[in-house]
Protein backbone atom coordinates (compact mmCIF):
# COMPACT_ATOMS: atom_id res chain seq x y z
CA UNK A 1 0.00 0.00 0.00
CA UNK A 2 2.86 2.37 0.86
CA UNK A 3 4.55 1.71 -2.48
CA UNK A 4 1.33 2.42 -4.38
CA UNK A 5 0.87 5.65 -2.45
CA UNK A 6 4.45 6.68 -3.16
CA UNK A 7 3.76 6.67 -6.91
CA UNK A 8 0.74 8.96 -6.68
CA UNK A 9 1.01 12.58 -7.75
CA UNK A 10 0.92 15.30 -5.12
CA UNK A 11 -2.16 17.51 -4.96
CA UNK A 12 -1.11 21.12 -5.26
CA UNK A 13 -4.15 22.41 -3.36
CA UNK A 14 -3.53 20.29 -0.23
CA UNK A 15 -2.32 21.99 3.01
CA UNK A 16 1.46 21.95 3.44
CA UNK A 17 1.67 21.32 7.20
CA UNK A 18 0.50 18.42 9.34
CA UNK A 19 -0.23 18.53 13.07
CA UNK A 20 0.30 15.22 14.87
CA UNK A 21 -1.58 15.05 18.17
CA UNK A 22 -1.53 12.83 21.23
CA UNK A 23 -4.29 13.28 23.82
CA UNK A 24 -5.34 16.47 22.02
CA UNK A 25 -1.84 17.97 22.39
CA UNK A 26 0.35 18.62 19.34
CA UNK A 27 3.49 16.47 19.69
CA UNK A 28 4.90 17.02 16.17
CA UNK A 29 4.34 19.56 13.39
CA UNK A 30 5.73 18.59 10.01
CA UNK A 31 5.86 20.14 6.55
CA UNK A 32 5.29 18.19 3.38
CA UNK A 33 8.33 19.70 1.66
CA UNK A 34 10.63 18.39 4.44
CA UNK A 35 9.64 14.79 3.62
CA UNK A 36 9.65 15.01 -0.18
CA UNK A 37 12.44 13.56 -2.27
CA UNK A 38 13.86 16.47 -4.32
CA UNK A 39 12.22 16.80 -7.76
CA UNK A 40 10.09 13.68 -7.20
CA UNK A 41 6.60 13.10 -5.70
CA UNK A 42 8.04 10.55 -3.25
CA UNK A 43 8.47 10.40 0.53
CA UNK A 44 11.99 10.51 1.93
CA UNK A 45 11.85 7.24 3.89
CA UNK A 46 14.91 8.02 6.04
CA UNK A 47 13.22 11.15 7.39
CA UNK A 48 9.94 9.29 7.80
CA UNK A 49 11.61 6.52 9.84
CA UNK A 50 13.19 9.16 12.09
CA UNK A 51 9.73 10.71 12.57
CA UNK A 52 8.36 7.30 13.61
CA UNK A 53 11.23 6.86 16.08
CA UNK A 54 10.58 10.29 17.64
CA UNK A 55 6.89 9.53 18.01
CA UNK A 56 7.60 6.17 19.63
CA UNK A 57 9.82 7.83 22.24
CA UNK A 58 6.96 10.20 23.11
CA UNK A 59 4.00 7.82 22.77
CA UNK A 60 5.14 4.36 23.83
CA UNK A 61 4.25 3.46 27.40
CA UNK A 62 5.13 -0.01 28.71
CA UNK A 63 2.47 -1.98 30.61
CA UNK A 64 2.83 -2.47 34.35
CA UNK A 65 2.09 -5.78 36.02
CA UNK A 66 -0.11 -6.01 39.07
CA UNK A 67 2.06 -6.29 42.19
CA UNK A 68 1.65 -6.83 45.91
CA UNK A 69 2.39 -3.63 47.82
CA UNK A 70 4.32 -3.13 51.04
CA UNK A 71 1.18 -3.59 53.15
CA UNK A 72 0.07 -6.75 51.36
CA UNK A 73 -2.43 -4.98 49.13
CA UNK A 74 -2.68 -5.66 45.38
CA UNK A 75 -1.62 -2.69 43.27
CA UNK A 76 -3.62 -3.07 40.02
CA UNK A 77 -2.02 -3.54 36.62
CA UNK A 78 -1.80 -0.76 34.03
CA UNK A 79 -2.29 -1.19 30.29
CA UNK A 80 0.55 0.06 28.10
CA UNK A 81 0.43 1.58 24.62
CA UNK A 82 2.57 1.44 21.50
CA UNK A 83 2.56 3.51 18.33
CA UNK A 84 0.58 1.74 15.58
CA UNK A 85 3.16 2.20 12.84
CA UNK A 86 1.03 0.65 10.11
CA UNK A 87 -2.01 2.88 10.72
CA UNK A 88 0.12 5.99 11.17
CA UNK A 89 1.92 5.26 7.89
CA UNK A 90 -1.42 5.04 6.07
CA UNK A 91 -2.63 8.32 7.56
CA UNK A 92 0.66 10.09 6.84
CA UNK A 93 0.60 8.94 3.21
CA UNK A 94 -2.96 10.21 2.89
CA UNK A 95 -1.82 13.62 4.16
CA UNK A 96 1.34 13.68 2.02
CA UNK A 97 -0.50 12.98 -1.23
CA UNK A 98 -3.27 15.40 -0.44
CA UNK A 99 -6.24 13.14 0.28
CA UNK A 100 -6.10 13.17 4.08
CA UNK A 101 -6.65 15.73 6.87
CA UNK A 102 -4.01 18.22 8.01
CA UNK A 103 -4.25 17.05 11.63
CA UNK A 104 -4.24 13.47 12.91
CA UNK A 105 -4.38 11.81 16.34
CA UNK A 106 -1.55 9.34 16.84
CA UNK A 107 -2.95 5.79 16.47
CA UNK A 108 -1.91 3.45 19.29
CA UNK A 109 -2.06 -0.25 20.08
CA UNK A 110 -2.89 -1.41 23.61
CA UNK A 111 -0.24 -3.62 25.24
CA UNK A 112 -1.65 -5.71 28.08
CA UNK A 113 0.43 -6.64 31.14
CA UNK A 114 1.53 -10.20 31.72
CA UNK A 115 0.28 -10.30 35.32
CA UNK A 116 -3.12 -8.86 36.23
CA UNK A 117 -4.86 -8.62 39.60
CA UNK A 118 -7.04 -11.66 38.94
CA UNK A 119 -4.02 -13.88 38.29
CA UNK A 120 -1.94 -12.46 41.14
CA UNK A 121 -4.50 -12.58 43.97
CA UNK A 122 -4.62 -16.38 44.54
CA UNK A 123 -0.81 -16.72 44.36
CA UNK A 124 -0.60 -15.36 47.92
CA UNK A 125 -2.71 -18.19 49.34
CA UNK A 126 -0.18 -20.99 49.90
CA UNK A 127 3.41 -20.47 51.14
CA UNK A 128 5.59 -23.25 49.75
CA UNK A 129 9.10 -22.05 50.62
CA UNK A 130 10.99 -19.39 52.55
CA UNK A 131 14.48 -18.50 53.75
CA UNK A 132 16.21 -15.71 55.68
CA UNK A 133 19.85 -14.64 55.93
CA UNK A 134 21.48 -11.85 57.92
CA UNK A 135 23.93 -9.09 57.08
CA UNK A 136 25.64 -6.10 58.68
CA UNK A 137 23.25 -3.18 58.20
CA UNK A 138 26.09 -0.81 59.10
CA UNK A 139 27.91 -1.70 55.87
CA UNK A 140 25.98 0.94 53.90
CA UNK A 141 27.12 0.21 50.35
CA UNK A 142 26.66 -3.54 50.62
CA UNK A 143 23.28 -3.08 52.33
CA UNK A 144 22.18 -0.72 49.53
CA UNK A 145 23.15 -3.24 46.83
CA UNK A 146 21.35 -6.05 48.64
CA UNK A 147 18.15 -3.99 48.89
CA UNK A 148 18.34 -3.01 45.20
CA UNK A 149 18.78 -6.61 43.98
CA UNK A 150 16.05 -7.88 46.31
CA UNK A 151 13.67 -5.27 44.91
CA UNK A 152 14.49 -6.39 41.34
CA UNK A 153 13.24 -9.94 41.99
CA UNK A 154 10.34 -8.99 44.27
CA UNK A 155 6.86 -9.76 42.86
CA UNK A 156 8.26 -11.98 40.08
CA UNK A 157 5.77 -14.60 38.84
CA UNK A 158 7.08 -17.76 37.16
CA UNK A 159 4.52 -19.70 35.14
CA UNK A 160 4.39 -23.51 34.82
CA UNK A 161 7.26 -24.72 32.63
CA UNK A 162 8.93 -21.30 32.72
CA UNK A 163 12.59 -20.71 33.66
CA UNK A 164 13.87 -17.94 35.96
CA UNK A 165 17.36 -16.49 35.52
CA UNK A 166 18.75 -14.35 38.35
CA UNK A 167 21.11 -12.43 36.06
CA UNK A 168 18.46 -11.72 33.44
CA UNK A 169 15.92 -10.63 36.06
CA UNK A 170 18.24 -8.40 38.08
CA UNK A 171 20.22 -7.17 35.07
CA UNK A 172 23.73 -5.76 34.91
CA UNK A 173 24.97 -4.30 38.17
CA UNK A 174 26.21 -0.81 37.23
CA UNK A 175 26.59 2.63 38.79
CA UNK A 176 23.98 3.91 36.33
CA UNK A 177 21.43 1.45 37.74
CA UNK A 178 22.17 2.61 41.28
CA UNK A 179 24.58 -0.08 42.47
CA UNK A 180 27.55 1.03 44.58
CA UNK A 181 31.14 -0.17 45.01
CA UNK A 182 31.43 -2.39 48.08
CA UNK A 183 35.00 -2.08 49.43
CA UNK A 184 34.03 -4.19 52.46
CA UNK A 185 32.74 -7.66 51.59
CA UNK A 186 31.93 -10.92 53.36
CA UNK A 187 34.89 -13.29 53.76
CA UNK A 188 34.82 -15.92 51.01
CA UNK A 189 32.66 -13.86 48.67
CA UNK A 190 33.86 -12.77 45.23
CA UNK A 191 34.57 -9.07 44.82
CA UNK A 192 32.35 -7.70 42.04
CA UNK A 193 33.65 -4.14 42.45
CA UNK A 194 30.30 -2.46 41.82
CA UNK A 195 27.38 -4.45 43.20
CA UNK A 196 29.03 -6.27 46.09
CA UNK A 197 26.48 -8.18 48.17
CA UNK A 198 24.41 -9.52 45.28
CA UNK A 199 25.52 -13.11 45.95
CA UNK A 200 23.81 -13.05 49.35
CA UNK A 201 20.52 -12.24 47.61
CA UNK A 202 20.94 -15.07 45.08
CA UNK A 203 21.97 -17.49 47.84
CA UNK A 204 18.94 -16.61 49.98
CA UNK A 205 16.70 -17.05 46.93
CA UNK A 206 18.31 -20.41 46.10
CA UNK A 207 17.55 -21.82 49.56
CA UNK A 208 13.93 -20.62 49.43
CA UNK A 209 13.50 -22.09 45.94
CA UNK A 210 15.14 -25.36 46.96
CA UNK A 211 12.91 -25.58 50.03
CA UNK A 212 9.87 -25.13 47.75
CA UNK A 213 11.03 -28.15 45.72
CA UNK A 214 11.44 -26.26 42.45
CA UNK A 215 13.84 -27.62 39.81
CA UNK A 216 17.35 -26.15 40.04
CA UNK A 217 18.78 -25.75 36.53
CA UNK A 218 22.03 -23.87 37.25
CA UNK A 219 23.73 -23.16 40.55
CA UNK A 220 27.40 -22.48 41.32
CA UNK A 221 29.16 -22.23 44.68
CA UNK A 222 31.96 -19.88 45.68
CA UNK A 223 35.41 -21.45 45.78
CA UNK A 224 35.44 -20.73 49.52
CA UNK A 225 32.69 -21.01 52.11
CA UNK A 226 30.59 -17.87 52.62
CA UNK A 227 29.27 -17.63 56.19
CA UNK A 228 25.78 -16.22 55.53
CA UNK A 229 24.53 -19.69 54.49
CA UNK A 230 25.56 -23.22 55.57
CA UNK A 231 28.46 -24.84 53.68
CA UNK A 232 27.51 -25.74 50.11
CA UNK A 233 24.24 -23.78 50.26
CA UNK A 234 25.34 -20.64 48.37
CA UNK A 235 24.61 -19.54 44.78
CA UNK A 236 27.29 -17.27 43.37
CA UNK A 237 26.30 -14.99 40.48
CA UNK A 238 28.18 -12.55 38.28
CA UNK A 239 27.09 -10.64 35.19
CA UNK A 240 28.52 -12.48 32.18
CA UNK A 241 29.56 -15.35 34.45
CA UNK A 242 27.83 -17.74 36.88
CA UNK A 243 24.03 -17.52 37.05
CA UNK A 244 21.36 -19.01 39.28
CA UNK A 245 18.55 -20.56 37.21
CA UNK A 246 15.53 -22.61 38.22
CA UNK A 247 12.39 -23.93 36.51
CA UNK A 248 8.80 -24.07 37.72
CA UNK A 249 7.81 -27.66 37.01
CA UNK A 250 4.58 -27.37 39.01
CA UNK A 251 1.01 -27.07 37.71
CA UNK A 252 0.53 -23.50 39.03
CA UNK A 253 2.45 -20.21 38.79
CA UNK A 254 4.68 -19.34 41.74
CA UNK A 255 5.31 -15.90 43.24
CA UNK A 256 8.60 -14.58 44.68
CA UNK A 257 8.35 -12.00 47.46
CA UNK A 258 11.45 -10.42 49.01
CA UNK A 259 12.25 -8.08 51.86
CA UNK A 260 15.70 -6.65 52.58
CA UNK A 261 16.23 -4.28 55.48
CA UNK A 262 17.16 -4.13 59.11
CA UNK A 263 20.06 -6.51 58.55
CA UNK A 264 18.15 -9.40 57.02
CA UNK A 265 16.99 -10.72 53.65
CA UNK A 266 13.72 -12.63 53.71
CA UNK A 267 12.48 -14.53 50.63
CA UNK A 268 9.10 -16.29 50.41
CA UNK A 269 7.75 -18.48 47.61
CA UNK A 270 3.98 -18.89 47.37
CA UNK A 271 1.30 -20.12 44.97
CA UNK A 272 -2.38 -20.94 44.80
CA UNK A 273 -4.09 -23.62 46.90
CA UNK A 274 -4.31 -25.77 43.76
CA UNK A 275 -0.55 -26.32 43.52
CA UNK A 276 0.81 -29.85 43.77
CA UNK A 277 4.30 -29.52 45.18
CA UNK A 278 6.97 -31.52 47.01
CA UNK A 279 9.01 -29.45 49.49
CA UNK A 280 12.58 -30.33 50.41
CA UNK A 281 14.41 -30.12 53.74
CA UNK A 282 16.85 -27.21 53.80
CA UNK A 283 19.12 -26.31 56.76
CA UNK A 284 18.44 -22.98 58.42
CA UNK A 285 20.96 -20.24 59.13
CA UNK A 286 22.36 -18.72 62.31
CA UNK A 287 21.53 -15.11 63.17
CA UNK A 288 25.22 -14.44 63.78
CA UNK A 289 26.48 -11.78 61.36
CA UNK A 290 29.00 -13.00 58.76
CA UNK A 291 32.63 -11.93 59.03
CA UNK A 292 33.63 -9.05 56.74
CA UNK A 293 36.97 -8.03 55.21
CA UNK A 294 38.20 -4.97 53.34
CA UNK A 295 39.14 -5.77 49.75
CA UNK A 296 41.46 -2.74 49.75
CA UNK A 297 43.52 -3.58 52.84
CA UNK A 298 42.34 -7.15 53.56
CA UNK A 299 42.07 -6.02 57.16
CA UNK A 300 39.66 -8.14 59.16
CA UNK A 301 36.73 -6.34 60.75
CA UNK A 302 35.47 -7.37 64.18
CA UNK A 303 32.65 -9.89 64.25
CA UNK A 304 29.23 -8.80 65.47
CA UNK A 305 26.31 -10.74 66.87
Amino acid sequence: MAMAAALMLLRTDAPDSLSIKHKEQVVESVNRADFQVPALPLIDMDKFEKLLDRLERQIDQPPQNAVIGNRGEIVPERIGYKLDRSRFTEEFYAYFFGSGPSAIEVPRKAIYPRIDSELLAPLRDKPIGHYVTYFNAGNKNRSHNIALAAKAINNTVIFPGETFSFNQTVGMRTLKKGYLPAPVIVRGELSEGVGGGICQVSSTLFNAIDRAGLKIVKRYSHSRHVPYVPPGRDATVSWGGPDFVFQNQYNQPVLIRTFAGGGRIFVTISSSDMIEYKPREVPGMSKRLPEEISIETHAQKPKSD
